[in-house]
């Protein structure tokens, strides 16, 4: 097969995306927008039902088909009513962006301090949400005949320093086994890291004066921070035919602050 510019279209393909609807100027809008933009079917999944519904309204106002669904990543009869949800509306799920996660509302306390009700909770989002969104649409998936999954982990898994780190690199674990475990349906699974992006919850937890910032502008090969919508292109490479030989990877899309052989 050549390559052509329509490997990376969506066009008859069905995406559920996490956490697309919380905190106005967020990444998972910014992916809602984006696969809706490439011919897909999105599915604005959210604990926030309300912001569910305005970025899929926005979706439909831009002449794309969307749909809100509220949905608690934690809970498996909700995740599993979301993806009944995908396949009454648009006949099933061929692509899953797990999003949604808690990073400003977590703990940064020191380790040995961390509650374990916070710990628990964090693993409850952040990795146990994960992995019940894919086991709810992977059935779907198969008898499509393939799909594709991609985790949202974090720049600050590597190495991990904190509570969250912790959690979101245990994410890339997640995404290596799902790979292997499901390449053989034509499922792929593969992580994105994205660095400080200037999305409302990161610039709540990483403010402009920040000397984090500092840190980072010395750290990164590119600037130190990207909008939402530079995770795109990234995303759209993954969940698209353009991408059908990658799985099992985590790219970093964070100016080259973590860099990796």
């Amino acid at each position: 097969m050549s390559f052509t510019l329509d490997q990376f279209r969506l066009d008859g393909k069905v995406a559920i995306v996490t956490g697309a609807g919380g905190r106005g100027n967020s990444i998972g809008r910014a992916y809602a927008l984006g696969l809706a933009a490439a011919g897909a079917a999105v599915v604005v999944a959210d604990l926030n039902g309300e912001g569910a519904q305005a970025v899929a309204d926005e979706i439909v106002a831009g002449g794309g088909r969307a749909i809100a669904v509220q949905v608690d990543v934690a809970d498996e009869a909700s995740t599993l009513a979301m993806a009944t949800a995908a396949s009454d509306a648009f006949g099933g799920v061929d692509i899953l962006i797990n999003n949604a996660a808690l990073m400003v509302d977590i703990s940064y306390d020191n380790i040995e301090a961390v509650s374990l009700n916070a710990w628990n909770r964090a693993f409850a989002v952040n990795l146990n949400g994960a992995l019940l969104c894919a086991r709810a649409v992977i059935p779907s998936m198969r008898a499509r005949g393939g799909g594709r999954i991609i985790n949202q982990t974090s720049g600050g898994a590597f190495p991990a320093t904190g509570l969250y780190g912790i959690s979101k690199l245990a994410l890339v674990g997640l995404t290596t086994t799902l790979a292997k475990q499901l390449g053989k349906d034509n499922i792929t699974c593969n992580a994105i890291a994205p660095g400080n992006v200037t999305s409302d919850a990161g610039k709540m937890l990483v403010p402009d004066d920040s000397p984090f910032i500092q840190f980072l502008q010395m750290s990164c090969a590119l600037r130190p921070r990207g909008e939402p919508d530079e995770l795109v292109g990234t995303a759209l490479l993954l969940c698209s035919d353009a991408g059908r030989w990658i799985t099992g990877q985590t790219i970093h899309v964070d100016g080259g602050w973590v860099l990796r052989p």
